[in-house]
């Protein structure tokens, strides 16, 4: 049941349970919230009993048949992993491109040729703000994009960036983003918010990030301090699960730290989460598996595209020669499928027991 007002009900059913991404969706949105070291603040109290904060979060109770039903095609959603209108493996022609960005560099080079064929005026990505505290940027120049390739595995409050372009005299704009953040912008779409609903109109291109989960600024700054020079990082990855490591990128190398120890620094909003692939974009875009094995497929990426937008860039990434493809292992999909559905299974689990525990208490 709802409290007095929107912002008290948003602490309580989100922030106060831990359920919050820090996706940035209701900063620059409302007033009343800013994002402050690597999570959402409630300035002050709203007396509005609804408003487009509770629409938009992507931890409030969701349509998803709405939204499936306004964003894509039918005939190409699956129950496990959402919408697929065509699967690829596929990575940046431009070796340069691959080797500053991360894996396949597929994402920089989508975004870049978006900016330069005029499809979008503006794209928002994850900057640097200081060491594995990233804030949301806008990018209007292509050769731009390279500054924001690499990942460090802490959520970006993008969707408030987003929030905050949208308002100004932007034009058409493109976003990367992880799955919460795609949930966030499609709920815009529906908002009972006319203003909400109006800044949507601007969004043109999501790309979403596959996302397993992410850490927790502070905890993972207090895991790496005395094994790695803060201003060194240059990027993160996590390679396939027989590793069983997280790998740090520095300036001096690369620091290869157990999962054992990093998974006490994951969110506790990610245990909640039931979507792996960034289901609610144009083209979602993770690491690639090979039968070659993980140096090889560390330089290609999984792609899918899931509206007719993103066909269409997709379409045009490979006549620009932007994208080059390679056959896509045979059951590849069905893994991913499998993978993801296995995600929806354990956040709906964990999120069923939190609730069994609410009412006992």
């Amino acid at each position: 049941m709802k409290s007095n007002g929107a912002t008290e009900n948003l602490r309580e059913q989100v922030i106060d349970r831990g359920l919050c991404t820090n996706c940035g969706a209701c900063v620059n949105l409302c007033p009343y919230y800013v994002t402050y070291n690597d999570r959402i603040v409630v300035l002050d109290a709203c007396t509005l009993s609804e408003s487009g904060c509770n629409d938009v979060c992507p931890r409030m109770p969701t349509d998803f048949t709405a939204l499936n039903n306004l964003l894509f095609n039918q005939k190409d959603l699956t129950v496990e992993a959402g919408a697929v209108k065509a699967f690829y493996v596929a990575r940046a022609a431009d070796p340069e491109v691959r080797k500053n960005a991360q894996h396949g560099g597929t994402v920089t080079a989508l975004v870049r040729l978006a900016l330069k064929e005029g499809l979008i005026d503006a794209a928002v990505l994850s900057g640097a703000e200081e060491p594995l505290l990233p804030a949301g940027v806008a990018v209007t120049d292509a050769a731009a994009v390279a500054k924001s390739s690499k990942s460090r595995f802490v959520v970006t409050p993008t969707v408030a960036a987003f929030n905050q372009l949208a308002k100004d005299e932007a034009g058409s704009i493109g976003i990367v983003a992880t799955p919460c953040q795609t949930l966030a912008l499609a709920k815009m779409r529906v908002s009972r918010e006319p203003r909400t609903r109006k800044n949507s109109e601007k969004l043109r291109l999501v790309i979403g990030l596959f996302c397993g989960w992410a850490f927790s600024s502070a905890e993972l700054k207090a895991l790496l301090a005395g094994k790695v020079d803060m201003d060194s990082i240059v990027g993160m990855d996590i390679p396939p699960s027989q590793f069983h490591s997280l790998e740090v990128y520095t300036t001096n190398g690369t620091v290869s730290i157990s999962l054992d120890e990093v998974q006490k620094c994951v969110r506790t909003c990610c245990r909640y989460c039931s979507d792996m692939t960034a289901e609610f974009s144009d083209i979602s875009v993770g690491s690639a598996r090979l039968p070659e094995g993980w140096d090889e497929a560390r330089s290609w990426n999984q792609v899918i595209v899931r509206t007719e937008a993103g066909a269409k860039l997709m379409d045009l990434a490979r006549s620009k020669g932007v994208l080059e493809f390679r056959e896509a292992p045979q059951g590849n999909l069905e893994k991913l499928k499998k993978a993801s559905a296995n995600k929806k299974r354990t956040g709906a689990e964990n999120m069923k027991t939190m609730e069994m525990e609410k009412k006992q208490r």
